[in-house]
């Protein structure tokens, strides 16, 4: 399991007094203005950042560090990504999983036969399509519905699934 998760993206500096535009890679980009703190991948380390302000335009967050005055300051770390601990993780309600759990999941069916291996999740309008990398070399791309997804374990990185016809 992954002990950071990824909540967004530095796009580009806003104004320049040190604000970030960052794309979320959440869900929620409401959530940022809960977040105090998140961790900078800034190439050779992870740096902790404090949250000072947080406003919305369109697609994106803008972002004010706190000790990051000038666009000299944080334009740097333009493209980084940028992360919360588990600890800060939004809580999630029952059959929720975070993406960067699934990656890497054996995938098993009813019967416990191995199908292959979770590699990407895709989100879509109506539901999130499970791509599995069949242990043939093929691809198989289930939808992450009840009817498909029998079970998923964290603690032993196993979903069990039901293939239906034609897939």
């Amino acid at each position: 399991m992954e002990d950071k998760l990824q909540v967004g993206i530095l796009s580009s500096t806003h104004g320049v007094h040190g604000e970030m535009k960052v794309f979320p890679t959440t869900d929620d980009a409401k959530r940022f203005k809960k977040l105090k703190n998140v961790l900078l991948d800034s190439g050779s380390g992870f740096i902790d950042l404090t949250i000072e302000g947080v406003k919305f335009f369109k697609q994106f967050v803008i972002v004010k560090f706190k000790d990051y005055d000038s666009i000299n300051d944080i334009e740097k770390y333009k493209g980084r990504s940028i992360y919360v601990t588990r600890e800060n993780a939004v809580k999630l309600s029952a059959d929720e999983y975070f993406i960067a759990d699934l990656i890497g999941m054996e995938v098993v069916d009813e019967e416990g036969g191995r199908i292959g291996e979770l590699k990407d999740v895709m989100e879509t309008g109506a539901n999130d399509v499970y791509v599995i990398k069949r242990d043939e070399g093929d691809e198989l791309l289930l939808p992450a519905i009840k009817q498909c997804i029998l079970s998923v374990d964290t603690a032993d990185n196993v979903m069990k699934v039901h293939v239906l016809k034609g897939l």
